[in-house]
């Protein structure tokens, strides 16, 4: 298969820009509320500790992607067996974008676009590009229990059932939410209005999705660009899982950090 055949067969049955910016705050409008309106009303009701409750609303908000991308799934195709998610989600193996056909080593670019996403861009960059925000628009400065780093106190040492919520979250956050939504239902059907920008746009729209953290939008976008440009042009979404999922191993090793008293 040629890849203007394969052009041809992805760009069937597109989304409309409304139906793109539909899905999007269906996913994205309830992360602000949680976070803005009703983190802060259950705080003083609710016997946790305020970074841990947000949290849990942040799961919640991205197991609601997958409840989402699950739907979606079945209108379109009837079904939600894996063999049809993975079709319709390209969850398979690489394919060349010169001849179509599938080539696992494909997946060795992850290596690269890890050290640009990962090491420059999160290690190097977010951080200045947060504080420039914050100084730029005080009124995006974050609350205190948005910031994750509020859990390494002494109270957890010991928590261990602190690892399993990490492993919760970091299921949805990026392979069951996120990337089942973003990379998954919608990359594969925005050629249609965004042609050969769509893995841009996408970028664009994962990263506006964080609205409840807007200090951090412009560098998860520039985070995401390199993954999902290869999730596009290897019709292969499993980039995203594996470059997007580099955080999750972080913040794991963080949480085992905090259970282990030594952050």
């Amino acid at each position: 298969m040629t890849s203007n055949t394969s052009s041809k067969i992805v760009g069937t049955d597109q989304y409309t820009l409304a139906q793109i910016l539909g899905i999007w705050a269906i996913v994205s409008l309830p992360m602000p509320v949680l976070t803005y309106v009703v983190t802060p009303a259950l705080i003083p009701r609710v016997n946790l500790h305020p970074g841990l409750l947000f949290w849990f609303l942040t799961i919640l908000a991205m197991a609601w992607q997958f409840v989402v991308s699950m739907w979606i799934v079945y209108r379109e195709c009837g079904n939600v067996r894996w063999a049809t998610i993975r079709r319709r989600f390209w969850y398979n193996t690489p394919r060349d974008p010169k001849t179509g056909e599938p080539k696992a080593r494909l997946l060795w670019w992850s290596v690269p676009l890890i050290l640009l996403s990962v090491g420059v861009v999160d290690l190097l960059l977010r951080g200045p590009m947060v504080d420039a925000t914050h100084k730029l628009l005080r009124a995006l400065t974050p609350p205190a229990y948005a910031d994750i780093s509020q859990l390494a106190t002494p109270e957890f040492k010991g928590a261990w059932w602190l690892l399993g919520v990490v492993l919760i979250s970091n299921a949805f956050n990026y392979f069951l939410g996120e990337e089942f939504l973003f990379r998954g239902v919608l990359l594969p059907k925005m050629e249609g209005v965004f042609g050969k920008w769509d893995w841009v746009m996408n970028a664009v729209l994962f990263a506006c999705y964080h609205l409840h953290l807007p200090w951090a939008i412009l560098p998860n976008i520039l985070a995401a660009l390199p993954y999902t440009w290869a999730c596009k042009r290897f019709r292969c979404n499993w980039f995203g899982v594996i470059v997007h999922g580099i955080g999750g191993v972080i913040v794991f090793v963080m949480v085992l950090l905090v259970v282990f008293g030594m952050a």
